[in-house]
């Protein structure tokens, strides 16, 4: 039997998309979670980076048994991996480990070693943002943990969009939320964080190019520090 999510074209899902951004702006988070599982089903998924596990949260109570999706990069902090099987084992979620196509040593053959110190774009590309399309293809609508207060890059996130790239319905249920929103939630259900988030770092990514926050640096200012760079490449 077909589904009322197989049957919508890409036109239909960006539509959806637009309007919903519209009639959401002001709904809360929980609320915009509620919308996406109803709306999408097992056609909707939550990713997460690990840093902490707030939007799975949310999801799990929304959808029950929610996938999540992780991006295994080999590059990841010993935290960070535990901070996964953590969520995997205490969560009414259904978690779902991406690994790139080649493993670092075989990426480290093909291109050099320490391919993220000499051009990281690529680096990012092929461990981040070739296994996620590859990973969300059967999928219509992802949420992400955007935050507009985080960057001047992410500051007109919307709740819901349209994602050109991926063909897919993008949903930031906490967009408008700021990082004091976000450790009274962590508070308030005892939601799991990354530790390294008690030790200096603001925004957890690959170990080799993420480093600890100065005071009054912004959460991103640790990711590839001294370079222009400022996104991997999925959100942008």
């Amino acid at each position: 039997m077909t589904t009322a999510q197989e049957e919508r074209t890409t036109e239909d899902l960006k539509q959806l998309a637009e309007q919903a951004g519209r009639d959401l702006e002001d709904a809360s988070a929980l609320e915009i979670l509620q919308w996406a599982a109803k709306t999408f089903g097992n056609r909707f998924c939550v990713t997460s980076s690990m840093e902490d596990a707030v939007v799975a949260h949310l999801a799990s109570r929304a959808m029950p048994g929610v996938d999540v999706v992780f991006l295994d990069t080999g590059y990841h902090f010993e935290e960070t991996i535990g901070t996964r099987d953590a969520v995997e084992a205490v969560m009414d979620v259904n978690l779902i480990t991406l690994t790139p196509v080649q493993t670092v040593a075989e990426q480290d053959a093909a291109y050099g070693p320490k391919l993220h110190d000499r051009n990281p774009d690529l680096c990012c590309k092929l461990r981040k943002v070739q296994p996620l399309e590859q990973g969300l293809k059967d999928y219509q609508a992802w949420a992400t943990g955007l935050r507009r207060d985080e960057s001047p890059t992410r500051a007109n996130t919307p709740v819901v969009g349209w994602d050109e790239k991926r063909q897919k319905v993008k949903i930031s249920p906490i967009a408008r939320w700021t990082q004091d929103d976000v450790d009274a939630y962590v508070t308030e259900h005892g939601v799991l964080t990354n530790p390294l988030l008690m030790d200096g770092y603001a925004s957890v990514g690959c170990a080799p190019c993420t480093r600890r926050v100065l005071e009054g640096e912004d959460a991103r200012a640790g990711r590839w520090a001294g370079r222009s760079k400022t996104e991997c490449g999925l959100h942008g």
